[in-house]
């Protein structure tokens, strides 16, 4: 059971801690606990309430309308809007959030295959999937998604990435530059890193996907074994300024002589203290445009 500030709930509905207050004071739509201070306390049903209400509202219906409708006569007028030509994005990632909520894998797969075939594979990730997994990240910070939440969720997008690339062609052309992919020792979040595959591979380049936690040795071993032209990392997580400064220094010092490009936040936040032969992207259409 979550328990949500009134901030984490504005956060991740999009509605305003004010429009909240006056929806739950005014019509209702919500009954938050309060502690002893009279400080409100929301609940995973309140955030799914909230999603769903905000779905309407976006649409044009009034909240007073809205506040006389069932619960299930709200699930269906969204259901007939999932029918329509070109649902908005917003509406995907909302009820994604709610999904992961009740870990239904059903609906889960249901939208996020409505959502490819209307707006194709690459569009759903980046403004689809990369915005949802933005909530789910405050979710994490305030320790209202668990491990298995998380990992349920991960696992179908992984799958779903898996898929498309295992669709594109495979016809390499022998002089098509060679790509390695891999994620540092520790780093084990590889959603990014599959998609960034994904773009790698189909702009034709041969590629060799080492997956998360690559020793360093290992790293080496297999850029000398394929004769890498390229080398593709994520960094997200760190201890220190220094351990971030120090790997990309070694990995300067090791592989200098070739294209290194990296990402994450620890990367593109210290750019100016990074050697100057690490190249780095903060959105995939950076990546599209450094290949």
């Amino acid at each position: 059971m979550g328990h949500y500030s009134i901030k984490e709930l504005e956060a991740l509905t999009g509605i305003k801690a004010h429009t909240i207050r006056i929806w739950e004071k005014r019509h209702n739509i919500i009954q938050p606990e309060r502690s002893s201070t009279n400080i409100r306390t929301y609940s995973d049903e309140d955030l799914k309430k909230i999603l769903n209400v905000s779905i309407l509202y976006n649409k044009g219906y009034k909240i007073s309308k809205i506040a006389n409708l069932s619960k299930d006569e709200v699930l269906e007028k969204i259901s007939e809007m999932s029918d329509e030509t070109k649902p908005e994005i917003e509406f995907f990632i909302d009820q994604f959030t709610i999904s992961m909520v009740e870990m239904d894998e059903v609906r889960f797969e249901r939208l996020l295959s409505d959502a490819i075939h209307k707006y194709g594979f690459e569009q759903s990730m980046t403004q689809i999937i990369y915005p949802f997994l933005r909530k789910i990240g405050i979710l994490w910070l305030s320790n209202n998604i668990n491990p298995a939440q998380e990992h349920f969720i991960s696992n179908l997008i992984r799958q779903k990435i898996i898929v498309a690339i295992d669709n594109l062609e495979h016809e390499v052309m022998k002089s098509a530059k060679t790509v390695v992919l891999f994620l540092p020792e520790d780093e084990m979040h590889e959603l990014g890193l599959l998609f960034f595959h994904y773009i790698v591979k189909r702009k034709g380049y041969k590629t060799y996907y080492l997956g998360q936690n690559v020793p360093f040795p290992d790293l080496k071993k297999s850029v000398e074994k394929v004769n890498a032209d390229i080398i593709l990392g994520i960094v997200s997580y760190v201890s220190s300024e220094k351990q971030v400064v120090d790997y990309l220094a070694v990995l300067d010092e090791t592989f200098g002589h070739k294209q290194i490009i990296m990402t994450g936040r620890p990367v593109y936040d210290r750019e100016g203290l990074l050697p100057e032969s690490i190249q780095t992207f903060k959105t995939p259409e950076d990546l599209d445009n450094l290949l």
